[in-house]
């Protein structure tokens, strides 16, 4: 099979033969191979400025990441045999790894897969397709998962912000079989109900080893779980033995939700909720002498792009800052950020400067990451994004 050249500049090449797979647009020779010549989409054949073959993927003329490779091969494009190979390799490794299925089934590049994000509820599957050459491919994305799974149901919920940076129109659309109303979770001995209509696809996976850690934590204390949603962190608690849990989020859909979550395991009695804005919350609870045992912190991403990063690293450090201000002396601290332009560094860097500013000290106990069914791509830093810890504040 021949596909159309996108020939690179000088030295532009040396990223991707390290194992990257995006190519930008300011590293296109476009005298040689104008990327207005291509449509969002097309299979293309990435080479060197000398010609030689450095792998094949698809282009968008429209996008900063111009195009992002599926192969180190000459001749493949992104086809529904591809898929059926990436899906089942992805796979193996999710039903090696986690007894039930319940987990993140493909995580983009670090699976072979850029621009595919699958999640497994059971019997059913939830996809985000987030780019213009897999939304090429999407009925072979379908067919690939149904092959693999025979799910019950098939949603993509292809309604992310990031589509509009591709060109591609936001939708939700059931492509397979039928989908439930709600989703079930099971995670760490504990079972959920989400809405099909809750935030991404429903539920982040990616905290799960770091919920499990939570545990040893929190029997017989008392908990604050800041940015609640659904309850993923606070029920946990609750079920592993937390004496109470205060669970807040700005969401009352969400924390009916939550509710129905305590219920659902048996410990309605011992959560409850309080809708407010994050922030508001904790001066709030500060300014009415409420003192907790942990207190886990676990926002939506402050950084969303690099020139957020100076806010964004003060807002970690003031949030972290009041969760210390309602927390006991020997209290956890356990300090989440999903911001990839968040380094851990300036994650513990931000605890350690609220410790400083409210004269307590910290020790970092614990150091969580994502979990492997969101592998890291060595070569591709971007898929490196989670960090916790869980601090000790006296």
């Amino acid at each position: 099979m021949s596909l159309p050249p996108l020939r690179l500049r000088k030295n532009e090449e040396r990223r991707l033969r390290a194992g990257h797979l995006w190519v930008f647009s300011n590293e296109v020779d476009v005298a040689a191979t104008p990327l207005t010549a291509f449509a969002p989409g097309d299979a293309v054949e990435v080479v060197d400025h000398r010609g030689g073959p450095l792998g094949t993927g698809y282009v968008n003329p429209r996008s900063l990441i111009a195009a992002r490779l599926v192969t180190r091969g000459r001749g493949r494009a992104l086809d529904g045999a591809l898929l059926r190979e990436r899906i089942a390799h992805a796979l193996a490794l999710r039903e090696r790894l986690f007894p039930r299925p319940f987990y993140r089934l493909v995580f983009g590049e670090s699976d072979g897969l850029p621009g595919l994000v699958v999640d497994r509820f059971g019997d059913v599957v939830v996809a985000q397709i987030g780019t213009a050459g897999m939304e090429r491919v999407k009925a072979e994305v379908v067919a690939a998962l149904d092959e693999a799974l025979r799910p019950a149901g098939i949603l993509l919920r292809n309604d992310v912000p990031g589509r509009a940076l591709e060109g591609l129109d936001a939708y939700v659309e059931t492509a397979a079989g039928e989908m439930p109303d709600q989703l079930t979770v099971e995670e760490n001995g504990a079972r959920f109900e989400v809405p099909v209509s809750g935030q991404k696809t429903g539920w982040f996976y990616d905290h799960r080893m770091n919920r499990a850690r939570m545990q040893a934590y929190v029997p017989g204390r008392r908990v604050l779980d800041v940015f609640s949603y659904v309850g993923g962190w606070g029920v946990q608690a609750a079920a592993a033995g937390a004496e109470s849990v205060l669970c807040v989020d700005g969401s009352a859909a969400a924390l009916d939700a939550l509710h129905h979550n305590a219920a659902l395991n048996g410990v309605a009695d011992r959560v409850r909720t309080m809708k407010a804005d994050a922030f508001d919350a904790l001066r709030a609870l500060a300014a009415d002498g409420e003192r907790f045992d942990v207190v886990v912190l676990d926002p939506p991403a402050f950084i969303k792009r690099k020139k957020d990063q100076k806010a964004g690293e003060e807002a970690y450090r003031r949030i972290a800052q009041l969760g210390m201000e309602v927390l006991r002396p020997d209290g956890v601290l356990i300090s989440a950020s999903c911001s990839f332009h968040m380094s851990r560094e300036a994650l513990q860097d931000a605890m350690l400067r609220a410790s400083r500013h409210v004269k307590r000290d910290l020790q970092i106990t614990e150091e969580g990451h994502q979990g492997p069914d969101h592998p890291v791509h060595p070569a591709i830093p971007e898929t490196a994004y989670l960090k916790a810890f869980f601090g000790r504040v006296s």
